[in-house]
């Protein structure tokens, strides 16, 4: 399953969603979460067992004592679904430059016109400087990454942010980042 969570942000929600899921005999394959203006969105890969289903979930995570409401949602996926794994080579793009509005959408926009997936985003404003850091899959990428890399430089001058793009491992040894 594939379950979706978003509260306002407290100590202990991780422990309690994960409590719930464990109840449940539940295998968490994969968490990923964030706090973004005191709201806490957090999204699961959990695995149980065959006699249990959205319902059952859904009901052990209601039970749960907080002050918080949680806004719940799930996804039943396949067997085959599950067994779906990360591409082995991904990429690392950074943008950085001073805010304005669009920035987002236009480095997702550039992904997209060339058939990039962006994997993970995560986005930092501080002190009137917008940071983007993208963990990319180029593996149905519509050029060759020389004419990606091209591309980039030629978005950079246009766009007056500074924009690279490095292959994981490359980027993980320079900046000790780990994106999963």
């Amino acid at each position: 399953m594939i379950i979706s969570v978003m509260s306002k942000d407290r100590p202990g929600i991780i422990a309690s969603i994960t409590g719930a899921i464990f109840k449940l005999n539940g295998d968490v394959a994969d968490l990923n979460q964030s706090v973004l203006c005191n709201y806490l969105s957090m999204i699961l890969s959990v695995s149980f067992p065959e006699n249990v289903n959205k319902e059952d979930l859904i009901a052990a995570i209601s039970h749960i004592e907080t002050e918080c409401r949680f806004e719940v949602s799930i996804k039943e996926i396949s067997p085959e679904e599950e067994k779906v794994q990360p591409p082995e080579e991904t990429y690392i793009m950074t943008v950085q430059g001073p805010n304005r509005g669009g920035l987002v959408h236009g480095i997702s926009q550039f992904c997209y016109d060339y058939n990039i997936n962006i994997l993970d985003l995560v986005t930092t404003l501080k002190d009137d400087q917008y940071t983007m850091a993208l963990q990319l899959d180029l593996k149905n990428c519509t050029v060759s990454l020389k004419q990606i890399q091209e591309a980039l430089e030629e978005y950079s001058k246009q766009s007056g942010q500074n924009v690279m793009m490095q292959h994981s491992d490359i980027f993980q040894v320079t900046n000790e980042v780990t994106f999963h």
